[in-house]
């Protein structure tokens, strides 16, 4: 593909989102600095296709227009506030390690609820929505993997997609500009270096908000605690701890010559939708070495913190008995397990095991990254976690 003229700038996506939703109020404006960076960072190295730079200007817009569309909603139902959050845990933990299906997992709880897919890509109602009736946005989001899907087939293969199925507080991140998700859809080092100098905490402001909003729109939710997941917590730790100090987090561990090549696989995959160059070797060396910056980083976090908010959960462990794991994690979390419980969680067991899904292969090499490598930048993680567990 030939590299796009990149035009976008952030007085035309503010016009352009308040045209086309007619409203007027961002609210804060903490989120212009990340907006800003991530331009720069999309103009200057991204390497954008034509296509690319299309499907970014709506990715922005659809975060501007959420922003717009919930400002306006708070100021109509200033109830939305009052809703009570508990987050009851937060699964962290690199990529691929088995976290996806914990979580959903996990979601199957009665005391527990969790995003879906959907929800993640518009949290806020489309116009004239019936509350509670979320018709045209799960449409939406049905349209969107669809056309996904067309672009790249191995997707699925990577990630398990499902427009129902529980996912990734990180879409909504991405929404507000901020975390790790910008960097797996396009080659910007200068945005992931800014990011991990910034202080984060306002963006988990507005996450908590946001859950707030979901909250109030889903009247089935009421009483439940939330199980949420994102590997790329570990980048933000403090915020997190800040903002949901009732969260506890359920690290998964997988040994990371096994995950950081398949994680490159998936990043490789979303970058080849939009670039004009994509280079399968930089994209792997950058993605290896920015998660061993920030798994050290979450190391000292974690000490920081005090072992007893986390809970571990090894990968193995989880392949050999993932409703023993379903149990334990329930338990530490405090919510009841119960007969009915277990029925259900065994039965989404059944119908959404690893070998309903193609295969999906890969090699370190096709990632210019070599075996002794991974294990120099990963030695403390994988010296303290993976050296005691069996992994696979």
């Amino acid at each position: 593909m030939n590299a796009g003229t990149f035009a976008l700038r952030i007085e035309e996506l503010l016009a352009e989102a308040r045209r086309r939703t007619g409203l007027e109020d961002f609210g804060s404006s903490w989120f212009l600095e990340p907006l800003g960076v991530m331009l720069e960072a999309l103009r200057t190295e991204a390497k954008l296709s034509e296509a690319g730079i299309a499907a970014h200007r709506e990715r922005l817009l659809a975060g501007l227009a959420n922003r717009l569309r919930t400002t306006e909603a708070i100021r109509r139902h200033p109830e939305i506030l009052q809703e009570k959050v508990e987050v009851a845990g937060t699964i962290v933990g690199l990529p691929r390690t088995g976290s996806t299906m914990f979580h959903r997992l996990l979601a199957t709880a009665p005391g527990l609820t969790a995003l879906k897919w959907w929800e993640v890509q518009n949290y806020a109602p489309f116009p004239g929505e019936e509350r509670g009736k979320p018709v045209e946005r799960v449409a939406f989001a049905e349209r969107l993997l669809a056309s996904m899907l067309e672009q790249n087939p191995d997707l699925m293969s990577i990630h398990p997609f499902q427009v129902q199925g529980a996912d990734e507080e990180i879409i909504i991140l991405d929404q507000f500009f901020i975390g790790t998700q910008p960097e797996a859809f396009a080659y910007i080092p200068s945005y992931s270096a800014w990011l991990e100098r910034v202080d984060q905490r306002p963006a988990y402001e507005d996450l908590r908000t946001v859950l707030k909003f979901l909250q109030w729109q889903d009247p089935t939710r009421a009483g439940k605690r939330w199980i949420t997941k994102t590997p790329g917590h570990l980048a933000a730790l403090d915020s997190l701890f800040a903002v949901f100090p009732e969260a506890q987090l359920i690290m998964t561990h997988r040994d990371p010559l096994h995950t950081v090549p398949s994680y490159c696989s998936m990043v490789v995959a979303l970058h080849e939708l939009g670039s004009a160059e994509p280079d399968r070797v930089q994209v792997g060396r950058f993605t290896a070495q920015r998660w061993a910056r920030m798994l050290e980083r979450f190391t000292r976090l974690r000490d920081q913190a005090g072992t007893e908010r986390f809970i571990d959960v090894a990968y193995g462990d989880l392949l050999r008995d993932p409703m023993g794991q379903w149990r334990r994690v329930l338990e530490r979390l405090g919510e009841p397990v119960t007969p009915e419980g277990e029925r259900v969680a065994a039965q989404w067991l059944r119908e959404n095991g690893r070998e309903k899904r193609a295969a999906h292969h890969y090699t370190l090499e096709e990632f210019g990254l070599t075996r002794p490598e991974l294990e120099r930048w990963f030695a403390g993680y994988r010296q303290r976690f993976i050296a005691t567990q069996a992994s696979h």
